[in-house]
């Protein structure tokens, strides 16, 4: 696969942003999250002044081959259905998109129907779907470059619209079971404790979830002792899911604020993180929801997440809704006055 290039933020200018905001004429520390939100923000950007750029939501959407097993409630055309639906403003995610002024793009990477004739979506489909990974890898070596790709592609179009801060979501019915996956490999942690409800799966649903889920990662694993991260991603992985993976790590490469949503996008930025470790620190983490094992999987990469809602429905729509808090941080350093110009006493 393509190697990206992602370097720590410089340090040398860490003192220089915590002076800024401590000579805020505030209490130190009284904006609490804010401040160290600013901070990451004036580091991503190398700036004691950061601004917000053109924001951009890149929504991908394609359809997994284990779905075929019953691991989720909600049948496969429900992800054609919502990406004709996102293109009518009808989802959830065009509402926040509207809302907070983000250009969103519709992109199926591979949904299993014929989408070519909406304008509205960009196609870029792989395949119909990936591969049941039960039996065999969901997607071979040629798709994954691909999918990782498509996600630069889209990165670099946002780019050069001035984007400087970004967004991913993804629809693709039974992503959240690659996702449970991911996390229990990559975090070490018994399948079990990954699994939720996904879209609404009872008890018994979990179960039968979790029969499958063990099942395909012994297989796997009797074939493949010592695999790649890599590998891990390609074998279980959605087209979708990848292609967010690429595009976290190019917007991360060229220096933007990485948005991450809720448990399908934050194993994407788990997964992102295995190949580029450095990623996380352009990673944002807008919501912890309420998919089992998500705020787990937020400690495995020491994150936290401005929001808790209790949303699982996808999207980026938990992300969305953080962007004012992250516009509150960009303002605060950007139009509060401070100690000595406000004629104030510093009183710490």
């Amino acid at each position: 696969m393509k190697a990206f290039d992602i370097r720590k933020p410089e340090e040398k200018l860490r003192a220089s942003i915590r002076e800024k905001i401590d000579n805020l004429n505030k209490p130190k520390g009284s904006l609490g999250r804010l401040e160290s939100l600013a901070e990451q923000i004036c580091m991503i950007q190398q700036t004691l002044s950061p601004t917000l750029s053109h924001p951009c939501h890149l929504l991908f959407g394609g359809d997994h081959g284990i779905e075929r097993e019953g691991v989720s409630v909600s049948p496969r055309e429900v992800t054609w259905q919502q990406m004709i639906n996102f293109t009518r403003g009808g989802g959830g995610v065009n509402m926040f998109c509207r809302q907070h002024g983000f250009h969103l793009r519709i992109i199926d990477v591979g949904v299993d129907y014929d989408l070519s004739d909406n304008p509205r979506i960009l196609n870029r489909k792989i395949a119909r779907g990936t591969r049941n990974f039960l039996y065999e890898a969901a997607m071979s070596e040629e798709e994954f470059g691909k999918a990782i790709d498509t996600g630069i592609e889209m990165v670099d179009y946002c780019r050069k619209e001035g984007c400087n801060i970004i967004c991913m979501g993804e629809m693709g019915i039974a992503n959240t079971s690659p996702s449970s996956i991911w996390m229990s490999i990559f975090g070490n942690i018994p399948l079990n404790e990954c699994i939720g409800i996904g879209s609404g799966l009872d008890s018994e649903g979990v179960n039968h979830k979790q029969q499958i889920l063990n099942q395909a990662v012994n297989n796997f694993q009797a074939t493949n002792p010592n695999p790649a991260p890599a590998d891990i991603i390609r074998y279980f992985g959605g087209f979708e899911m990848v292609a967010a993976v690429g595009a976290m790590l190019r917007a991360a490469e060229t220096g933007m604020a990485v948005m991450v949503d809720g448990f399908i996008m934050s194993a994407c930025m788990l997964a992102a993180s295995q190949l580029e470790p450095n990623v996380l620190d352009y990673a944002i983490f807008g919501h912890c929801g309420d998919e089992s094992g998500h705020k787990r999987m937020l400690e495995l990469m020491n994150a936290e997440p401005l929001l808790q809602l209790g949303m699982r429905l996808g999207e980026g729509t938990g992300a969305l809704c953080s962007y004012p808090i992250i516009e509150s941080a960009v303002r605060m350093l950007n139009e509060m006055n401070n100690f000595e110009n406000a004629n104030i006493t510093k009183y710490f």
